[in-house]
């Protein structure tokens, strides 16, 4: 095909004559013909072609399912349009490679439906959209989709690849919306990696707004990131992480009004930067039986995030430590019944390390853990002060700690017990 500025040039006359230029046109116009009728086209094509209608009334499951098997079959255009219109759906809508090499797709592909609403009334636990790879699948964009349930479904969408040498990756949800599902707004499972999360609404959905996890059969989720997200009003978790799966970050999203925690990061969570946690635990009875934002064991990164609570939500984080806890400029507060809220909530193995920087709002510790704090509510710093702290002051080789009879004592090197070293105070 011919570059627009070398055909522009053409028709001007610049380097070649305009009678000339104007007689190729035909010659570009067939071979972008037979580009066309080639089985390896890259054309997208439409639902409405396959007799999706879209007005709300009429069952469209079959059409778009025939759609959605013509995209994605082998040498397929891998590309499906939707257009914008209501499509009610009786049956879960799958995507199912083939196995092994023949069901690779290494090149971008999805559905694109900007304006298209899926109404489920599935009622038998189905997912609404899943896609299953059993082969290696790089590239997938789902964009604009929007999912409304009806509470008798499963999850909204659905993407699994639960096997060791099979992968998902390389893929991008982006201006999806889905609300309303019985099961989870969105949940991946398995080898699903290098993926993005954009823009998307995950609310009011019965269990989770989104799951993600390592495979209970095979496979390792990483790198996934959601960027300026909403996991709100879900009546379990705003998302969990579960089945071992640590390695993702959100970054500007915001979890709230969910049933429980806005976050259940059951073994650490990469990165959490700009993120709002808000009134929370919708489902506790009161402020005396909530709990925090986001509930982390393990390890994790907190760095300028937030909590707010008017009603049960308590603090921003509870966290159970075993490798190292950092937050950079977190702040937690209340109003109303949760006047009390803080910030964090933190117990841990003595191997553990916490440090705070510059927060805002209450911290706890539990079971004798101790954190370094740095321009905290008091200013300075405050270290350990139990000779096994992991977080004693330190003045070159030299450590201080107070022992149990009150006294500052210093030991060049770590102390062995607590009258250890020098006693140098009272």
């Amino acid at each position: 095909m011919i570059p627009p500025d070398a055909r522009r040039r053409g028709l001007l006359g610049v380097g070649v004559g305009a009678g000339m230029a104007l007689a190729a046109l035909p010659v570009v116009a067939t071979a972008q013909q037979q580009a066309r009728q080639t089985p390896d086209s890259r054309e997208m094509l439409s639902a409405a072609s396959f007799g999706a209608r879209g007005d709300g009334v009429a069952d469209d499951s079959m059409a778009l399912q025939a759609a959605l098997d013509a995209a994605f079959a082998p040498n397929g255009p891998s590309f499906l349009a939707i257009p914008p219109g209501t499509y009610k759906v009786t049956k879960p809508l799958r995507v199912v490679t083939p196995e092994g090499q023949k069901g690779d797709i290494t090149r971008r592909h999805g559905v694109i439906a900007h304006g298209a609403r899926l109404i489920s009334t599935i009622a038998d636990g189905g997912n609404v959209f899943e896609f299953i790879s059993h082969a290696t699948v790089r590239f997938l964009l789902i964009e604009g989709l929007d999912i409304v349930g009806g509470g008798r479904e499963g999850h909204g969408i659905s993407l699994e690849c639960e096997h060791k040498e099979h992968y998902l990756y390389n893929l991008c949800l982006r201006d999806v919306t889905v609300q309303g599902c019985g099961g989870d707004g969105c949940r991946m499972m398995g080898n699903v990696f290098e993926g993005q999360v954009i823009n998307t609404y995950l609310r009011d959905n019965k269990k989770n707004g989104m799951t993600v996890g390592h495979g209970a059969r095979a496979g390792i989720l990483s790198a996934i990131h959601a960027f300026g997200c909403v996991f709100g009003q879900n009546g379990q978790y705003g998302v969990e992480m579960v089945n071992g799966c640590y390695d993702v970050g959100f970054h500007g999203c915001y979890f709230l009004l969910n049933g429980k925690h806005g976050l259940a990061a059951l073994n650490g969570c990469t990165l959490l930067s700009n993120c709002g946690f808000e009134n929370n635990h919708e489902a506790a009875p009161g402020f005396d039986k909530g709990g925090s934002g986001i509930y982390l064991q393990g390890f994790g990164t907190l760095i300028g995030c937030t909590a707010y609570s008017m009603f049960n939500q308590k603090r921003l984080i509870d966290a159970y430590v075993v490798g190292q806890l950092v937050m950079i400029g977190c702040a937690g507060s209340g109003d109303a019944r949760a006047k009390g809220a803080g910030l964090a909530r933190i117990d841990g193995e003595k191997k553990a390390r916490t440090t705070i920087i510059s927060p805002s709002g209450a911290i706890e510790y539990a079971n004798g853990f101790e954190g370094l704090e740095i321009a905290g509510k008091d200013g300075g710093a405050r270290f350990g002060a139990d000779w096994q702290s992991r977080n004693l002051a330190q003045l070159g080789n030299y450590r201080l700690w107070i022992d149990r009879r009150g006294r500052l004592r210093l030991k060049d090197g770590a102390p062995t017990s607590d009258e250890d070293g020098t006693a140098i105070g009272t």
